[in-house]
């Protein structure tokens, strides 16, 4: 069956929607006439509204209707996506109930996603007209391409990945007071979903004073500020962005020469726009959640990591040294 439009389930996360926003262009070497429109959460619309490879962006506000207990919300959502024009094939992406059901919403030929033994909500599958079996414990971005290769009989292979063109787009400029035009602009990124995930600010802070570069913070919440600033109180050479939306971020990213952070929405995107970056994992497992590259390097601490849930307890990313991200930077910037 030939597939001319499809339409991609991925709501959310930030890192979890660039990961699969890769294969965008690999569907479109297949075939460029191929239409693609892409379901995702309001948070993130800016993400994939100026990707020229998407036609069409649809947003849901399930977390706002969730926060707000607003079932008419919801409702209203489903009788929007119940009412676009069908579709040769749904994918779901994401693999859990709630995209499932999205998924099986969308006037469609076929809804294709992940099997029962593929997914952590095995009752998605029950959604779907067609199915793909693949260890869930499997590199992520991985999973997603083989996932469309599956669905559409890609002639690329995984290996392709590591020849990807860069596939964020930015809508609005970064405004560069912050970048310097003498020495190298690392972005550190102190935050993170959750304290297990986040390297310390003592460590972040010895690195700023062992390379001699440019640093800029970004921050997205008023913890993430104060982390920031902390960093930044006795550092001269550490300044601390503005709050920026998502566009902008993309924009900042694209002009800078190295981005250090956890495993963490903002530091993958550094991926996606073929930018040098150090991902430093604790809790959270380096091998599947993230694809390493000549310009993408992780360090991990040395905890046994289970793949199907966070240890909230594990704080083993601040066991990692300060020499090993030196030496890993000094690498990457060739200095």
């Amino acid at each position: 069956m030939v597939f001319m439009r499809i339409a991609i389930v991925k709501l959310s996360a930030l890192g979890d929607i660039v990961h699969a926003m890769v294969v965008l262009q690999f569907i479109k070497q297949l075939n460029r006439d191929i239409m693609i429109d892409w379901i995702v959460e309001k948070n993130y619309k800016e993400l994939l509204c100026f990707n020229p490879d998407i036609n069409n962006v649809h947003i849901v506000n399930l977390k706002k209707a969730k926060r707000e207990f607003s079932l008419n919300l919801l409702l209203e959502d489903f009788r929007r996506l119940h009412k676009l024009q069908v579709y040769d094939l749904v994918i779901d992406m994401q693999g859990l109930i709630k995209s499932a059901i999205i998924s099986r919403i969308i006037p469609s030929k076929v809804t294709l996603g992940f099997d029962r033994m593929s997914v952590k909500e095995g009752v998605a599958s029950f959604f779907y007209s067609k199915t793909f079996n693949m260890n869930y414990d499997e590199n992520i971005v991985k999973r997603n391409f083989e996932l469309i290769k599956f669905a559409l009989t890609l002639p690329s292979n995984f290996n392709d990945l590591h020849n990807k063109t860069p596939f964020l787009f930015s809508g609005k400029k970064y405004i560069q007071s912050h970048l310097s035009m003498s020495k190298k602009n690392i972005v550190l990124i102190p935050g993170a979903s959750h304290p297990s995930k986040q390297y310390p600010v003592h460590k972040f802070i010895e690195l700023t004073k062992m390379l001699d570069a440019n640093f800029i913070i970004i921050w997205g919440n008023h913890f993430e500020k104060k982390l920031a600033y902390e960093i930044s109180f006795d550092s001269p050479n550490v300044n601390v962005s503005n709050r920026v939306s998502l566009s902008e971020l993309i924009s900042l990213l694209s002009k800078i020469d190295l981005v250090i952070g956890g495993d963490t929405g903002p530091t993958h995107l550094a991926w996606g726009l073929n930018i040098p970056s150090i991902m430093l994992f604790g809790s959270t497992p380096g091998y599947r959640n993230t694809l390493t590259s000549k310009k993408n390097l992780i360090i991990e601490s040395k905890s046994l990591v289970n793949p199907n849930t966070i240890n909230k307890k594990d704080f083993s990313i601040q066991e990692i040294k300060v020499t090993e991200v030196l030496e890993a930077a000094s690498r990457l910037l060739k200095i």
